[in-house]
Formats: C-alpha cells, structure tokens, sequence
C-alpha cells in the first residue's frame, strides 16, 4: 500500500455529541413590529446577554389567521438584536419550505420526537443502548468557578461549595445550591423542569433562571434580597425570590 493510500484512509474529522446553550424564541404572535420593540426592551436589560447568541426560531405555536410569515425578515430582527438564527422549529408547509430556501435546518415540532439518525445508509443499526436513569447523582465543585467558565449538571443537581465569579455559567437539569457568594449566571431546570430552584448563600447574580424564566442583574438589585442568602423558586411564569 502506498503512503497515498495510507495518508487517504488517516480520518480528517470525528463526530462528536455536545450540549450547548442554546435560546429557544417561541413565537406567539407572527408581528415583526412588536417583536422589535420588545427585544429592544430587553437587550437595553441585559445586552450581555444578546451577543451573538444561538437561536432556534420556534414557528410551531404562531396562530392560524394572522398572516404569512417573512421569514427572511424575522431572522434580520433578530440578528439586529444580537441573535443568530440557527435552526427553525415548525410544523407548517409554507414556514418549513421558507427555511429550506433559507438553507436552514427544521427541527422537529415541540413534543415531537425526533427520529434515530444513521451517518451511514445500509450500515448495520447499532443495538440501543438502555435509556439512561432519569437523574443522576449531584454534580459537586468545590473550587472557585471562574468567569468564562461553564458547569453543567446533567440529569441531577449541581452543588457549588466554592464562589461564583461574574461572566461564570452554572446550569443543571436540577436544582443549583450555591454555598458561597454567586455571582456570573444561574440556569436550573434548563430542560423543562418547573420544580427546580436555586439557592444560594449570597445574591449577587447577573442572571437566574428556572425552566426557561429568567431575571437579570438590573431586575435582581432592585430585590430587597439582593446579596442575601435566598431560594429561587418558578410559580407558573414568574420567578420568585424568597429569604432563606
């Protein structure tokens, strides 16, 4: 074999899984006017927040009766805004054909499950691996989370035993305990779960969240709790802070 034939059969890429933060803007109304007035509210709250930030459009739950969709001209409002679209989630024809122009991936609608992917057509189906157990241990640091940083807890809850640096990101499935002052941004229940909370021993966040609900700092220090120790809890769509 020549080192032609050896350099051809030497892999030049690998395809890995990740678990990446990415915003899901659901739509609820199909009024692009509106829609800029309103993220522009919200960028003026957090603008750090807005940068370049991954989006996936979710065009499942606009109403009937309100009008064709510009697709090309929702993507600009986001962009302008500091969101870059990267897939569209939808359910209707003309929405799925707009983004096919568009180039861009269609994901499945909400509560829809998405189907087993094989890279290889004809290749052998590997035999499925046992679903995993629904939570996992808690997740437990005890070093200083540094801005830049991120920690996630997947299926469980994450235990931060050391201080939370500002630019910092803690996210679980579960609940987040923070035995320390937390600064940076807090995400709990980042796949739905509603009963998750945050605690933590000292308030000084940019941003909590539970299942999607968020405040951000400007919100936060005008709570008669901030820099104190507190839960976070989600009651429908609004966050509550409560002492400890």
């Amino acid at each position: 074999m020549s080192q032609a034939d050896l350099l051809d059969q030497d892999p030049v890429f690998q395809l890995k899984g990740s678990m990446l933060a990415i915003t899901v803007m659901e739509l609820a109304h199909n009024d692009l006017e509106r829609l800029d007035r309103q993220l522009t509210a919200k960028v003026a709250q957090a603008p750090n927040f807005f940068q370049n930030t991954p989006l996936v459009l979710a065009l499942d739950k606009l109403p009937l009766g309100e009008g064709a969709l510009e697709l090309p001209a929702l993507m600009d409002v986001c962009r302008r805004h500091g969101l870059r679209t990267l897939a569209v989630r939808a359910s209707r024809e003309e929405d799925i054909a707009a983004a096919n122009a568009l180039d861009l991936p269609v994901l499945p609608p909400s509560g829809a499950r998405e189907k087993p992917l094989d890279p290889v057509e004809g290749a052998p189906r590997k035999p499925e691996k046992p679903a995993e157990p629904e939570f996992r241990p808690s997740k437990v640091i005890t070093t200083p989370i540094r801005g830049g940083q991120q920690v996630y807890a997947q299926g469980g809850d994450l235990i931060v035993l050391a201080p939370v640096s500002a630019g910092a990101e803690l996210l679980a499935d579960g609940n987040i305990h923070v035995y320390a002052p937390m600064r940076g941004r807090a995400l709990a229940g980042i796949k739905g779960n509603a009963q998750a909370r945050i605690f933590c021993q000292q308030l000084a966040a940019e941003l909590v969240s539970v299942a999607g609900q968020y405040k951000v700092a400007e919100d936060l220090r005008r709570d008669p709790l901030w820099g104190r120790a507190v839960q976070v809890s989600l009651s429908g769509d609004v966050l509550n802070i409560t002492r400890l």
